[in-house]
């Protein structure tokens, strides 16, 4: 039978967020008229992940891998097996404040051929910038090399709603039906720009995204990172080459891959006068996925 919604979160060995997460989304939901479904799509915790779910969560449905199968295939997972009308992506390293789901689904209905993100927060409950524009050449240059992120050129935290290029995967609502015309995520991705890779050709079907900040959802971060130094940069580094492989032409390729060498060797240079050996550890494997 076809309900209103369906909540899918991917779990790896963050069992304390997960049971977090998942009792917000639960105390969220409480007297919503939406009728609803949780989904839990663990790849191989060996941290309690699965004893917790079935102990304390028996409504939550499972999806328990044999192997680690990464954050979009294992959302693939999800989507596939969902029997909602629309489909909330949420990360299990977030907290869901007051009736956020309901606002965000209200919004959906509104906008039903969208993808639609809320606003996030940091756990001292400030924004946290979550939305932004494409990686253009001067976007990705501002980011590497001006602190785009940090001074607001390259992602963003309004407070109106609007269409945007990109919403954070942290947590997406959007009818099933779209996810369903070509748009699951590419599995070769295994952790990192899958969002913007999907969205990329969700605008080329005609399908907008839009960033609603009237839903409050608090987003921890990197979570499920094993190495919350070296793994952002060193993923930030795959994901551009991959986005640019995929969607952008051989002059552009050939630049993001001067300024990601550039971004190496400058940073490299940095940690060796500075005697900061992960800044010299971390972007020397970073100069070699160039």
């Amino acid at each position: 039978m076809a309900i209103d919604l369906s909540i899918i979160i991917v779990s790896f060995n963050t069992k304390k967020l997960t049971e977090d997460c998942l009792s917000s989304t639960i105390r969220s939901l409480k007297g919503s008229k939406l009728t609803w479904e949780i989904l839990v799509v663990d790849n191989v915790s060996t941290d309690g992940t699965r004893e917790m779910l079935r102990k304390k969560f028996p409504v939550v449905k499972t999806i328990l891998n044999r192997e680690n199968v990464g954050f979009g295939r294992g959302n693939n997972q999800g989507i596939r097996a969902a029997s909602g009308e629309y489909i909330l992506l949420l990360n299990s390293d977030t907290v869901v404040l007051n009736n956020a789901i309901g606002k965000l689904v209200s919004f959906g209905r509104q906008h039903p051929n969208a993808f639609i993100g809320p606003k996030l927060l940091n756990p001292d409950r400030s924004p946290q910038s979550s939305c932004g524009p494409f990686f253009s050449l001067p976007v990705i240059f501002a980011s590497l090399f001006l602190k785009g992120d940090v001074i607001g050129l390259t992602r963003w935290s309004p407070n109106q709603a609007r269409k945007v290029d990109w919403v954070s995967g942290a947590c997406i609502l959007a009818p099933k039906k779209l996810f369903m015309q070509d748009l699951l995520f590419d599995e070769k991705i295994f952790m990192y720009m899958e969002e913007i890779d999907l969205l990329m050709r969700a605008r080329k079907k005609g399908y907008p995204a839009y960033f609603y900040p009237r839903s409050h959802i608090v987003h921890l971060g990197a979570a499920s990172s094993t190495n919350r130094r070296k793994g952002p940069v060193l993923n930030i580094y795959r994901g551009f080459l991959y986005l640019y492989k995929k969607h952008g032409s051989a002059y552009g390729l050939f630049m993001v891959r001067v300024m990601l060498r550039a971004k190496a060797v400058i940073t490299w240079c940095i940690g060796a006068l500075l005697g900061i050996e992960h800044l010299k550890e971390t972007y020397a494997e970073a100069y070699k996925l160039v």
